[in-house]
């Protein structure tokens, strides 16, 4: 008689002859470690934007690893833009105070030439408030509903010709203090003003885009007639961490600017 196929039992499940292979902890590079050391150094203030960090021997030293391990840490730090290596003066924690850095989130340039020749935007504060998060909007900025935010609402023009409408939302408590007064009277990036004033760096964002057509209000806003179409840019900036730091929705005229990204 051929042998039966019986199903197993619990015995059998548990068996070593039949048990799933153990799973193996994923190992970690050493200078991804050495990353994840840095990081932390830059998440507690230990070295602020715009300053400079210790040489890599003197990393070395601390973490008792090659000088070519702190390198290649670095390396990947300085690709993510949060250091900046400079020649022959060293390595510094990046800023949005720098030129090169100021316009990493804003991707909108005109038609003809770049940034550098159009010259900065005129900025328009039309509004600044707090309110109580929405579900939504808690859940985006890591919140509970009900929590404080920040709500700012901007017109920027070039040579006159506003072009970009931003409304942006921040969680209550980092930004206490933060009045429509004190966004005109600062003449520098705004994420420089978060940096130097409230000790928040935006690191990384993710954005969404879509077309979409005027409403009545930003098109008063915008001096735009009926049925203009606009570029709309959702973008939720983060801090070390990952910890969601801003909300912001921007409308731009594409008439005369592009939206420019470059891809590596």
């Amino acid at each position: 008689m051929a042998p039966m196929n019986l199903p197993l039992t619990p015995t059998d499940a548990a068996s070593p002859a039949v048990q799933a292979p153990a799973v193996t902890p994923a190992f970690s590079p050493l200078y991804q470690q050495i990353k994840g050391l840095i990081l932390q150094s830059l998440q507690s203030s230990e070295w602020k934007p715009g300053e400079s960090i210790p040489s890599e021997m003197e990393l070395a030293a601390r973490y008792r690893v090659s000088q070519g391990t702190v390198r290649k840490a670095i390396d990947e730090l300085a690709s993510d833009h949060l250091l900046i290596r400079k020649q022959g003066k060293g390595t510094f924690v990046a800023t949005h105070a720098e030129h090169q850095v100021q316009y990493r989130f804003l991707k909108l340039v005109p038609d003809q030439g770049d940034l550098n020749t159009e010259g900065p935007a005129q900025r328009q504060i039309v509004d600044c408030k707090r309110l109580r998060a929405s579900a939504d909007m808690a859940r985006v900025l890591a919140l509970r509903t009900g929590d404080a935010v920040l709500q700012v609402r901007r017109v920027l023009s070039f040579a006159g010709v506003p072009t970009i409408l931003e409304d942006l939302w921040l969680p209550g408590a980092p930004f206490k203090g933060l009045t429509a007064e004190r966004l005109t009277a600062y003449h520098g990036p705004m994420y420089a003003l978060f940096e130097t004033e409230f000790g928040v760096q935006m690191v990384r964002a993710e954005e969404k885009i879509r077309a979409v057509l005027a409403d009545k209000s930003q098109r008063e806003l915008m001096q735009l007639p009926n049925n203009t179409p606009l570029l709309s840019v959702e973008r939720v900036a983060y801090t070390y961490n990952n910890t969601p730091m801003e909300l912001r929705r921007g409308f731009y005229r594409t008439d005369t600017h592009h939206y420019h990204n470059a891809l590596n």
